[in-house]
């Protein structure tokens, strides 16, 4: 897996046997591999052997072995690809919910983040990456087998050092003890956040975030009451849509004649309709030989077309049908921060000095009692004659 770090010398990586190579065949065909000098790789291109691939930097264009004729990228793992290319275990974050969640969870190199809801670490290796070299990630699943596997892959993406996988329902049993007081941000995944809102309160350091995810304004309501109740602040929650466009290159039919404009008057054109319906006609049959001769390849027939004042060749965009992704909500909150006395010489005091403070306010009140007390004695020995 990439992650920053300095430069070990000139020029990219050079790929090695075990390691993970993402293969780029299209943008809509992106496919994980651990490249094994017996192992070969095949599509529709051809067939690839990974002792080919062995000694080639990330990022190298290779080609098949005859007969085929294709070729295919071999790209380094990102965060971003391993969620296009991992296998799914459980519903998985996708890159547009993740970059609102580390954002907003302010995470940076060094911190330390607890998350609840591994389930195929989708989200679990851009927040290694986040916090790396120096932070860790604790992440925790209720299900065996998937804390397990996790584990398993996190290990072989190099992540040891960053990544503690562990087993527990963190819904039934909260965060370890151990925990309490080392997180700067907590995530949680879960069907019933609310129910780990006091533990996440106990782990977060004053000043730190929460994050919980949720596919239900319901879970999001009584997340809400909950982060409220033990003291967060800044209650927030956001819902990310992801649309995509396709761009493409079209040929547009204008008709000049269609297009003039009325008079001052306001009156029709004064051209007769039999001209308008004419010049109608002959600009059909001009695009319809304009999208023949673009059908056909034919670049000149195109630029011809395109020169033609009754077409346009534009660039144009428009929103495709589907996009990748799932409704889901996200809930922010910041950690109370207690307020902290200065010492800078700003008017404030530290601890120390108002505990002074109120041991002396304390003994003026002591000796003040005193005092009255000693009065009203002399007093009443004077009235009684004795102070005479």
């Amino acid at each position: 897996m990439v992650l920053p770090q300095a430069a070990t010398g000139p020029g990219p990586k050079l790929i090695q046997e075990g390691d993970l190579v993402v293969v780029y065949e299209s943008y809509n065909a992106i496919k994980a591999v651990y490249v094994d000098k017996k192992g070969q790789y095949a599509n529709r291109f051809g067939n690839f052997q990974h002792k080919d691939w062995v000694g080639q930097p990330y990022g190298s264009r290779v080609h098949c072995r005859p007969p085929g004729r294709g070729w295919v990228y071999l790209l380094a793992p990102t965060a971003e690809l391993w969620t296009q290319v991992l296998r799914h275990r459980t519903q998985i974050l996708y890159v547009a919910d993740i970059s609102l969640v580390i954002a907003n969870l302010a995470l940076t190199p060094g911190k330390v983040v607890l998350e609840s809801g591994t389930g195929s670490g989708s989200l679990t290796h851009s927040l290694a990456r986040a916090v790396a070299p120096h932070g860790h990630v604790h992440t925790f699943d209720f299900h065996q087998l998937r804390a397990d596997e996790a584990r398993a892959e996190f290990d072989r993406h190099g992540l040891t050092g960053l990544v503690t996988g562990g087993h527990r329902n963190i819904e039934e049993q909260g965060f370890p003890q151990e925990l309490h007081g080392q997180a700067d941000a907590v995530f949680l995944d879960l069907p019933g956040p609310w129910r780990v809102v006091p533990s996440a309160a106990a782990c977060i350091r004053p000043g730190g975030n929460f994050c919980s995810f949720s596919p239900c304004i319901e879970q999001v309501q009584r997340t809400c009451e909950a982060l409220d109740q033990h003291g967060f602040t800044d209650i927030r929650t956001l819902e990310v849509l992801l649309r995509t466009y396709e761009v493409s290159t079209e040929t547009l039919h204008t008709n000049a004649a269609q297009t003039q404009q009325p008079n001052k008057q306001g009156k029709k054109r004064s051209r007769g309709a039999a001209a308008a319906a004419a010049a109608a006609d002959e600009a059909a049959a001009d695009a319809a030989a304009a999208d023949a001769a673009a059908a056909d390849g034919s670049e000149a027939a195109a630029a011809a077309a395109a020169a033609d004042p009754g077409f346009l060749r534009q660039v144009l965009a428009k929103p495709c049908m589907d996009a990748r992704g799932h409704t889901g909500y996200l809930t922010f909150a910041r950690r109370f921060v207690a307020a902290v006395a200065l010492d800078n010489g700003s008017g404030g005091s530290s601890d120390a000095e108002e505990e002074e403070d109120a041991g002396e306010q304390q003994a003026g009140v002591a000796a003040a009692a005193d005092g009255e007390e000693r009065q009203q004695h002399t007093d009443s020995a004077y009235e009684s004659g004795a102070g005479i």
